[in-house]
């Protein structure tokens, strides 16, 4: 199938950074989101984007302005109609996936194929929200978007061979490195990574070392660019919690429960970088 246009639905960290992927490659791209003040911060964020890629030599004045003016705010979820591929970019939680999901079904043609950049929820789960549920599939970014090479495409048990020919041909357009995932909780970066990263709170939370130790140790010792505390800060530690429970949950297996200090703070609104406060202070 061509993909010329493409709808992005969620305005947040993820969603304005895989919107400015797409249009960085040419395609139109329609960025929705129910909050107006969210679809303003990020087209706002999109612009500095790409100034700051011009101001770096990384991309030409005229190519910068011409990826921005690519980008179209629409608060109407209803003009999403004419995409040839929508990309739901929401938070991860299965209810708002399927209620958003369910919605793009009934607005977007029947030949487009619908996305969800979900990190942990079932595929096939998610589809059956869908009267055509054989063209949804999981196109998995990492954060941030346009500095990590990987995308996992994930297959549900319907997903066509269409649907995922035309996502293997869309994460090449992007410039994207496309690793191909069987369905399952957690799918495989994150199915070794999130518990790791727990597995670090834990060992804060025992009193092995501190923080900064901790981050060192994984750095210096493991050779990770990043500490798993650093890094679970920068995921959101909001977002590291509803994957380990998606973990717990479908695999009902206790080594994935989540740490007790990681259920405080996120209770107590200690998030990560997003808020200003996680492990470390921002």
């Amino acid at each position: 199938m061509k993909i010329q246009t493409i709808g992005i639905v969620g305005a947040g960290l993820m969603g304005t950074g895989i919107a400015q992927e797409c249009a960085r490659a040419g395609f139109t791209v329609l960025l929705h989101d129910q909050n107006q003040a969210a679809l303003d911060k990020g087209l706002g964020k999109i612009a500095a984007s790409f100034a700051k890629l011009v101001e770096k030599n990384k991309l030409g004045m005229e190519e910068g302005d011409a990826a921005v003016k690519r980008v179209s705010a629409v608060a109407d979820p209803q003009l999403l109609a004419p995409c040839d591929y929508v990309i739901e970019a929401a938070t991860e939680n299965f209810g708002i996936k399927q209620a958003i999901l369910g919605s793009l079904d009934r607005i977007v043609r029947e030949d487009a194929v619908i996305a969800t950049n979900t990190s942990s929820v079932s595929i096939t789960k998610l589809a059956a929200s869908l009267r055509v549920p054989a063209r949804l599939i999981g196109m998995h970014f990492f954060n941030p978007v346009h500095a990590m090479p990987l995308v996992e495409i994930i297959r549900g048990m319907e997903t066509t061979d269409a649907a995922y020919s035309a996502t293997g041909h869309l994460a090449n357009q992007l410039g994207k490195v496309a690793i191909r995932v069987r369905n399952s909780p957690g799918f495989v970066v994150n199915r070794i990574l999130i518990p790791m990263i727990n597995e670090s709170i834990l060992a804060l939370q025992e009193g092995l070392a501190t923080a900064e130790e901790i981050d060192d140790g994984m750095k210096l010792g493991a050779n990770q660019p990043i500490g798993p505390l650093a890094l679970a800060d920068l995921i959101g530690l909001d977002t590291v919690l509803a994957i380990m429970e998606v973990l717990q949950r479908d695999f009902n297996d206790p080594k994935y429960r989540p740490a007790l200090t990681l259920k405080e703070m996120v209770d107590a609104g200690y998030l990560g970088r997003k808020s200003g406060r996680g492990f470390y202070t921002y």
